[in-house]
């Protein structure tokens, strides 16, 4: 009898070990500045919630892509290239541009990442060419997958150029490490 009970009482013992390893949310090896390290190609889409005359809204489509550096410390830079539907104001100057690439230049910013690989990144476009309007802040919250070598991403604010403040947006991206990957 003192047997069967010792059985029962370490056969239950594996059971609530093994269900209670799944119950995590999360199964990663936990993530750091430093996953995010290097040049990422990323897809942008979505919409922008304008204000429009008479109390109306103005849907804008947005569509793109991005380059973006994470230096694995905190710290990025991007050039992108957006484009928007036609029913969409023209924003009141022209940002800073490569000359060869189109692609918008000059975008710094700043990132974190939790150790269940969430985080956040947000960057101010810099000042519109020879005026003194604002360029764009954007703040977005990420998913980072596959070891670091994509990020899911979506804009939580954005202030367009020489806005007061955040407008509606419902803007997502997808971005993937650069490089070749390494055969094991």
């Amino acid at each position: 009898m003192k047997y069967s009970l010792l059985k029962a009482t370490v056969a239950g013992l594996f059971v609530l070990a093994v269900m209670g390893g799944g119950v995590r949310a999360q199964d990663n090896d936990g993530c750091t500045l430093s996953t995010l390290k290097g040049d990422y190609a990323f897809t942008v889409t979505g919409q922008l919630f304008l204000p429009g005359p008479n109390n109306t809204t103005i849907t804008v489509q947005r569509d793109g892509v991005a380059m973006t550096h994470f230096d694995g410390a905190g710290n990025l830079s991007q050039v992108d290239y957006v484009l928007s539907s036609p029913n969409g104001p023209q924003p009141p100057g022209v940002p800073p541009t490569d000359s060869v690439t189109g692609f918008h230049t000059g975008e710094n910013g700043i990132y974190k990442v939790y150790p269940d690989c969430t985080g956040w990144f947000t960057f101010q476009d810099p000042d519109f060419v020879n005026t003194m309007i604002p360029g764009a802040a954007i703040t977005v919250k990420f998913v980072i997958s596959n070891g670091g070598r994509a990020i899911h991403a979506i804009v939580t604010s954005l202030i367009p150029p020489g806005a007061p403040g955040p407008v509606p947006a419902l803007i997502h991206s997808e971005g993937h490490k650069l490089g070749r990957i390494r055969e094991e």
